[in-house]
């Protein structure tokens, strides 16, 4: 911003600071004073505006977008949804901005989310190894690549099934719950990129019996949701990017090679839990 105003000739640069120059108060005045004025009021009102505040204009507007909705009512009924639902930071993020890990780390951007809809977003970190979310009679066990279905319980329970978060590729000690699952049938949820599959792989080395899930959520594209977990081999799918294809089904198969063909990918915590299931083998 300081590199276009100087090359304006608005300002000019010394050796320690940038000094005005005479038309940049007239410029100044005429492009950015009445949006100032409008996010200073704004942050001011909400007891946001500090000195280690980092937030950029689009998460201002955003901002300023959930506080005219919750106003005018037009966002009192999802903030009902996510406040039922107990969301999660990053199934918050997933709705809200194109990318569910754009909230992380953003401590003031979550508190003041929070604030606004009077809610709490569950925090999606979780310290312990295996972290359950275990239910009074449960049918079935559920093993989640993120923690984001761990920290809503009302719909795990009420249904039975058995949550467990192992953290990612930190799989090695699955070879060890063979007594917890009491026998239990046991299904990987996770996101639908190559890095997601490629875990359901290393699960599936550990407990044989493993069974995929498939998603019902919309995929959406690698690009502009700025995701790391690229496939490989995009100029020839049928590859299914290096993955075994001895582990997927032909319904499977035919989801992966549309995936890399479209460059998608489809998130976790874009799928709902109890339409996977019933369309798994668990009731077919």
């Amino acid at each position: 911003m300081l590199k276009n105003h100087e090359n304006a000739l608005e300002i000019e640069r010394g050796r320690k600071f940038f000094k005005r120059n005479d038309i940049f108060l007239d410029v100044y005045e005429k492009r950015y004073l009445k949006d100032f004025e409008k996010y200073s009021s704004f942050l001011e009102e909400e007891g946001l505006l500090k000195p280690q505040l980092r937030f950029n204009k689009k998460d201002i507007d955003l901002l300023i977008q959930f506080k005219q909705g919750i106003a005018d009512g037009s966002l009192l009924k999802r903030r009902n949804e996510l406040e039922e639902a107990q969301e999660s930071v990053r199934g918050f993020s997933h709705m809200f901005f194109k990318n569910d890990k754009y909230l992380d780390g953003k401590t003031l951007l979550i508190d003041a989310i929070n604030k606004i809809f009077n809610i709490t977003l569950v925090d999606n970190k979780s310290q312990q190894y295996l972290y359950m979310l275990q239910c009074e009679a449960p049918k079935l066990i559920i093993l989640c690549e993120n923690g984001n279905f761990l920290n809503r319980d009302k719909i795990p329970r009420a249904n039975g099934y058995e949550l467990w978060y192992a953290g990612g590729r930190n799989i090695p000690k699955l070879e060890y719950t063979h007594q917890i699952r009491r026998g239990l049938p046991i299904y990987y949820s996770g996101d639908w990129d190559k890095d997601g599959l490629e875990i359901f792989e290393l699960a599936k080395q550990k407990i044989p019996d493993l069974e995929l899930l498939l998603p019902d959520g919309i995929s959406k594209s690698i690009n502009v949701s700025d995701h790391k977990s690229l496939w490989k081999y995009p100029e020839t799918p049928e590859k299914l990017s290096g993955l075994n294809p001895e582990l997927y089904n032909e319904e499977e198969t035919l989801l992966i090679i549309e995936l890399i063909k479209k460059n998608h990918w489809i998130t976790e915590e874009g799928n709902k839990l109890k339409v996977m299931i019933e369309n798994s083998s668990f009731y077919n």
